[in-house]
């Protein structure tokens, strides 16, 4: 594939990939992929993996599910021993083939998503609850709406 700079693309069903299900909230929705095989300058292998897919996770700060788009675009150098890792072209990641030198495009298209998961996923439009974030306690003039907060003494003089 590589002697050819084969390319590949299509969809493939994010519920194909069990690993990844088992990280999302859902598996709903289908991944966009386009392969291409090549060599380049050095004449380092490489496979160029570009992915495109809505992934839904839980989101930490509200525990809602939300879709987020994920969007690849890598370059794997095809070695053959960890030794020849040091000899990658920099911005190249690693990419082990087996001695049969055959690769199951799934499994590299599903390692790259689950490398591009966020370690804690947070919906970027969530808001942290009014519990959390709490009230400005209403000024009055004789002071009864005072909260019991012991920092509320502090916010009034930071106020001054």
């Amino acid at each position: 594939m590589v002697s050819a700079r084969r390319s590949f693309q299509g969809s493939l069903p994010i519920a194909a990939m069990q690993r990844l299900g088992g990280a999302l909230a859902s598996t709903d929705g289908t991944a966009q992929y386009e392969l291409d095989f090549g060599r380049d300058e050095f004449g380092t292998a490489y496979l160029d993996v570009r992915v495109q897919a809505p992934l839904t996770l839980i989101c930490q700060r509200t525990l809602e599910p939300f879709v987020l788009p994920v969007t690849l675009d890598s370059r794997l150098g095809l070695i053959r021993l960890e030794r020849e890792e040091s000899a990658l072209p920099p911005g190249c990641e690693p990419l082990l083939v087996a001695d049969d030198g055959k690769l199951n495009l799934v499994d590299v298209i599903e390692d790259e998503l689950l490398l591009a998961l966020p370690l804690v996923p947070v919906n970027p439009d969530s808001t942290l609850p009014d519990e959390v974030v709490g009230h400005e306690p209403e000024e009055t003039s004789s002071g009864e709406g005072r909260s019991d907060n012991p920092f509320a003494i502090l916010r009034e003089l930071k106020k001054r």
